[in-house]
This record gives C-alpha cells, sequence and structure tokens, in this order.
C-alpha cells in the first residue's frame, strides 16, 4: 500500500502511521533501528529497493529525504506487484493550507519487514531536515543515516548525520569518488563508514585465514592489483600496510571490474589471491595445489545489510584512513 499526503505535516504523518498499524494489529515501535536515506528523486527507488532487502535481516522504519518536487505519483506498477492494485496508491486530502512538505508512506509489499516514509520537503525546509524527521524515529532504537550516492563533506556535521549513531556514506557512487573520499578522510569521525570498505571484507577475511596458515613465515611485500582508481583497492592496500608494515604495491589492471589480485611475498614464496572474475578466486600457495573458493563481488544489499548489523563505530576501518592510508605515499 501506498499513501501519498501531499502539503503536509509530520503529526499527520505520525497518526498515519499509527493507524495502519493499528487496523494490520500490529506495534509500530518493534523496529530494530530507523534508517534515514539522503537522496535525491533518480536514486530513490532503487535505494529503497536495497534498503527493503537489508530490512528482511534487521526490520526498520525508513525515512527518505528527497530534495524538492511536486511529484507524488506513486512507481509505475510491475506485473504481479501490489501496486497494480487500484486501490494500493491513495490520496490524503491535503486540506486547503500548503505546508512546504510532500510525503508518501509505504506499507506492506512495497515497504519490507517494516514502513517507508518518504519526505519532500521544499523551500526553507530543505534547512531543517532533521526536525522533520526526529518525530517520527522509532522511540528507543538506533539511528542510522545513509548516503546512497553523494555524501556532504562533513557527514557529522550534517543535519541528518548528527543525529545518527551510525552515518554511512559510499564515496564509489559519487560524481567525484577521489575527491568525495577526500572530504570523507579529512572530516572523519568515529561514527563514519564507507561502502568502499564495506566491499573488502569478504578480501581481509579471506587473507588473514589465509596468512594464519603454517609455515607462519614472515611476509616481505605485498602487491594489489585492480582496477584504476578504484577506492576499495586502496584501502585494501591500506590494511595491508598497516597490519603487515611490509611495503604494498599497487598495479593497475585495465578492463578491471574491481580488485584482481593480492600477491604477499615470502622468503618460500608467493602467496596469491587472484579472482579473474567476479565469481570466484583462486587461492595459491607455495607446495600447496591452487584452490577455487566462491567470492563474487558483493552487491549494495550485502554491504547495507552489513553495516546495519554493526552500529558501533568501526575502529580498524578509523586506522586505515587515520594511519595505514598515508602509508601507500
Amino acid at each position: 500500500m501506498i499513501i501519498k499526503m501531499p502539503d503536509t505535516q509530520t503529526s499527520a504523518i505520525a497518526r498515519k502511521i499509527e493507524e495502519l498499524h493499528q487496523k494490520r494489529g500490529e506495534a509500530g515501535n518493534d523496529r530494530v533501528l530507523t534508517l534515514i536515506i539522503s537522496t535525491d528523486e533518480k536514486e530513490l527507488e532503487n535505494a529503497l529497493k536495497i534498503a527493503n532487502f537489508a530490512g528482511r535481516e534487521h526490520p526498520c522504519r525508513v525515512i527518505a529525504i528527497v530534495p524538492e518536487t511536486r511529484e507524488t505519483t506513486c512507481p509505475a506498477p510491475q506485473p504481479g506487484d501490489a501496486t497494480a492494485q487500484p486501490e494500493a496508491c491513495i490520496d490524503v486530502d491535503p486540506g486547503t493550507d500548503e505546508t512546504d512538505l510532500d510525503a508518501q508512506v509505504r506499507f506492506g509489499a512495497d515497504a519490507g519487514a517494516g514502513e517507508v516514509i518518504i519526505l519532500r520537503p521544499r523551500h526553507g525546509l530543505c534547512q531543517h531536515t532533521d526536525t522533520l524527521v526526529m518525530p517520527l524515529l522509532v522511540p528507543d532504537a538506533p539511528v542510522v543515516t545513509w548516503w546512497p550516492t553523494n555524501p556532504p563533506a562533513n557527514p557529522s556535521k550534517d543535519p541528518l548525520g548528527a543525529m545518527a549513531g551510525s552515518r554511512i556514506t559510499d564515496a564509489l557512487r559519487a560524481d567525484d569518488p577521489k575527491g568525495t573520499f577526500a572530504k570523507l578522510r579529512s572530516n572523519w569521525s568515529p561514527k563514519d563508514v564507507d561502502f568502499s570498505w564495506t566491499r573488502v571484507t569478504t578480501w581481509r577475511a579471506m587473507l588473514a585465514t589465509t596468512v594464519d596458515q603454517p609455515p607462519h613465515l614472515p611476509i616481505e611485500s605485498v602487491k594489489v592489483t585492480g582496477q584504476p582508481n578504484y577506492l576499495p583497492m586502496k584501502l585494501l592496500a591500506a590494511w595491508l600496510a598497516l597490519k603487515l608494515n611490509v611495503p604494498v604495491e599497487l598495479g593497475y589492471v585495465t578492463g578491471a571490474e574491481a580488485i584482481t589480485g593480492v600477491y604477499l611475498k615470502r622468503s618460500d614464496g608467493t602467496i596469491a589471491m587472484e579472482r579473474p572474475d567476479s565469481r570466484e578466486a583462486v587461492i595459491s600457495q607455495p607446495g600447496q595445489a591452487p584452490q577455487r573458493v566462491a567470492m563474487p563481488l558483493r552487491s549494495l544489499e550485502d554491504c547495507l545489510s552489513e553495516e546495519l548489523r554493526r552500529i558501533d563505530p568501526d575502529e580498524v576501518y578509523a586506522d586505515v584512513i587515520t594511519r595505514g592510508w598515508d602509508l601507500l605515499g
């Protein structure tokens, strides 16, 4: 069900949500967190799709803040979708006064395991998004703010970021990934994390497991290869430089989608972990037969689900961007 609420107020939205919960015979305070999404109209539906997927594991209230617009239409119905039913998209009478706030409330099949609230402030309200969101937060539940594409230069000073216990950015999908990440690094605070780091979780786990196997010979040098100017690759290299305290070289592979290989040089040979395609990796160690392991590229759904499991500050990420990054030169 999708309910449009043009020229409304947050108090009316809160009442509508409570009313819908009562009709469904469910409690509205059983969500494990509130996920705030700050995005634009172009990215909105994709971000909500990702949030709904993550919400299967983390039932949450999703509040999406979208820039000024008068468009309040429902998404185009898909075959078999609940929105294809005429009653699935309902207009609520806005009255006679304009409030500079349009809203949309989604329940049921259109909202995953929670509810979705889309706020479209106009004019001066765009500068006070925190006051719009606060009455709609789930009581006594953590708040996570996510910018799917272009984040503010300093998320901790942003109105929506200041109220969050965890702030998630994705510099890789910004218009200027390198410049965006440079600003995020210079303004970093302990509650910040970027999906560029989350994308290398599998690499870090596999490398740690491989190095922990005997013989426990010291690593002399490391080489990481992959897509040119790929932020996750540089973060992985910074982590290796910090943890192993050895020189780390970056090698660029034209046409690569992501990271293609990590090579750890020891006195007895080289441990190689190579991912020739986006599905599996091949691990080669001196004196052992190569092993193939499933290692697909991480999706945005995977990344968001992981970060929603971990609301506390990521201390390893903090060390990597404050100390390890500079080790790469």
